[in-house]
C-alpha cells in the first residue's frame, strides 16, 4: 500500500488569524490580507521585529524577523498589528480539529503546519488530491483562512509540496515528479539547508537541489559530516521519518526573555534568572520530570553571546535549586557588560519519580521545597498566573514569570487600538 502523506501550512498564519477576527468579530472593513501590513512586537519592550506579513507586504521585500524600522524604511505605509498569542492558540486548535476528522495520524509540527497519515483512507475519504482540495476548501469556507497542503508518499517530499506557490493551493511531489519539480529549485530551498550551509554549498559550486542530488555523497560527508548525507538524501526525496501523533518526550526544558532595559548589576539580572527559572521549573513539573544539566546565556548590549553549563549535585525542579545554581553560572560567565538577553535552560531530563539521593553537606528540606513548589503551581493554575508573587518582584518592571510568550504578545486590548 502506498503512503500518502499530507502536509497543511496556513497561510502567512498569524497574520490571517488577526484579519479573520477583525473582520468577523469587530467588523472591520479592512481585510489585512489584502493591504501590506505585519505583525510586530513592542519596540519599546525590545521585542520590536515583524512576525508575519501580508503577501502586498512580501512585494516590499518586508522580511520575517527583521526590526520594525528597517521594514518601515522599505514600506512607510505598513500596517502593523500587535501579536495575540492567544488567538493564534485558539485559531491553530480549531485548523486541528479538521484534520483530525481525516486520520488519527496528526503530527502538529508548529502552531501553523501539521503533517496528516492518510496511507489507507482511499476507501474511506477517496483519491488523495480531491480529499486534500475539501480540506482545504473546508478550512476556508468555515474558519476563514486559507492553507496550502502538500501530498507526497513521505514528510519531506510533502513539506516542499506545500511550499510551492501560494495560498490556498494543493500540490503534489510523488517521487517520479522531483526531477521536474524540486531538482530545478535552488538549493536554499531545500529542508535543512540553512544559511550557513547553503553558503557552502555555493562555494563548492552547488547551487540547485538537482545539482546536489547527484554530488559525491562521501565528498559531501567530508564538507558537512553527517548532514552532508542527510542533506543529499533530502535532495533525492529519501525520508523514512513516521508521522507521530503523540509528541517525543522533551530532552530539555528553558526559557530565555530579552530585558526591556540594559541590566547592568548583579541583583537585576539574578531577579531576571529568577523569574526564567520559576517558569522552567514549573515546566519540568507539570510533565512530572526532573533536570540534571543547566545552562545560562548571556546576551550583551553589542549582541555578543556567552553560555556556560554545569551539572547540578542531583537532578532537581524545585524552582530555588534551579535558580542557585543559574547564579553560579552567572557569577563564573558575566564579564560586566550590559545584559540585554538572559535564558535559563536544563537537559539530561529523568523522571520525577527517582528517588533525590541524600546530602550530608546541607540539611535542606528538599522535600518540603518541592510540596510548597507544586502547592503553587496549583493555586496559578486555579486563580491565574499572578495569583502567588514573590516580593522581590513588586515595584520591579521584571515579569515574576520569564521567558516564553511575553505578556504583551498573549492577548490584545482591542478598545486601545484603531481597529479599520
Amino acid at each position: 500500500m502506498e503512503r500518502i502523506i499530507y502536509h497543511i501550512d496556513a497561510n502567512s498564519a498569524f497574520l490571517s488569524w488577526e484579519a479573520v477576527y477583525r473582520l468577523k468579530h469587530l467588523m472591520s472593513k479592512i481585510d489585512l490580507r489584502s493591504i501590506p501590513s505585519a505583525v510586530g512586537g513592542s519596540i519599546e519592550q525590545r521585542h520590536g521585529i515583524i512576525l508575519a506579513k501580508s503577501i502586498p507586504a512580501k512585494k516590499y521585500k518586508i522580511q520575517t524577523g527583521e526590526s520594525i524600522p528597517e521594514a518601515l524604511k522599505k514600506c512607510p505605509n505598513l500596517v502593523i498589528v500587535p501579536p495575540n498569542y492567544n488567538l493564534y492558540e485558539q485559531s491553530s486548535k480549531a485548523f486541528v480539529s479538521i484534520l483530525r476528522e481525516y486520520s488519527p495520524t496528526v503530527e502538529q509540527y508548529s502552531i501553523d503546519e501539521c503533517f496528516i497519515d492518510m496511507t489507507g483512507t482511499r476507501l474511506l475519504w477517496g483519491e488523495p488530491i480531491k480529499v486534500a482540495n475539501q480540506i482545504k476548501d473546508r478550512i476556508r469556507d468555515e474558519l476563514g483562512f486559507t492553507v496550502n497542503i502538500g501530498v507526497s508518499t513521505n514528510k519531506l517530499l510533502a513539506k516542499m509540496a506545500g511550499d510551492f506557490r501560494k495560498p490556498d493551493l494543493v500540490h503534489t511531489l510523488f517521487p517520479d515528479e522531483i526531477p521536474n519539480k524540486m531538482w530545478n529549485l535552488p538549493v536554499s530551498d531545500l529542508f535543512y539547508v540553512g544559511r550557513a550551509t547553503n553558503k557552502k554549498l555555493l562555494n563548492l559550486g552547488i547551487t540547485t537541489i538537482g545539482q546536489l542530488a547527484h554530488s559525491d555523497p562521501i565528498m559531501l560527508r567530508h564538507y558537512f559530516k553527517k548532514h552532508g548525507e542527510i542533506i543529499w538524501a533530502f535532495a533525492n526525496g529519501y525520508d523514512f521519518s513516521s508521522v507521530e501523533a503523540i509528541r517525543p518526550d522533551n530532552k530539555g526544558y528553558g526559557n530565555s526573555s530579552t530585558i526591556s532595559f540594559d541590566a547592568k548589576d548583579t541583583v537585576t539580572a539574578k531577579k531576571v534568572l529568577l523569574s526564567l527559572s520559576e517558569t522552567v521549573a514549573a515546566r519540568l513539573r507539570k510533565d512530572k520530570v526532573k533536570a540534571g544539566v543547566i545552562s545560562i546565556g548571556i546576551k550583551d548590549s553589542e549582541f555578543r553571546y556567552a553560555g556556560h553549563q554545569m551539572v547540578m549535585g542531583t537532578p532537581t525542579n524545585i524552582t530555588n535549586e534551579i535558580h542557585q545554581y543559574a547564579c553560579t553560572l552567572f557569577d563564573e560567565l558575566w564579564d560586566g557588560s550590559p545584559i540585554r538577553h538572559l535564558g535559563v535552560h536544563t537537559t539530561r531530563i529523568f523522571s520525577d519519580s527517582e528517588a533525590r539521593q541524600l546530602s550530608f553537606i546541607n540539611n535542606i528540606d528538599f522535600e518540603k521545597q518541592e510540596r510548597l513548589d507544586t502547592a503553587i503551581d496549583k493555586i496559578r493554575l486555579r486563580y491565574g498566573i499572578d495569583a502567588v508573587k514573590r516580593a522581590t518582584f513588586i515595584n520591579t518592571p521584571i515579569d515574576h514569570l520569564g521567558g516564553g510568550i511575553s505578556r504583551e504578545k498573549r492577548t490584545v486590548d482591542y478598545s486601545k487600538i484603531d481597529v479599520m
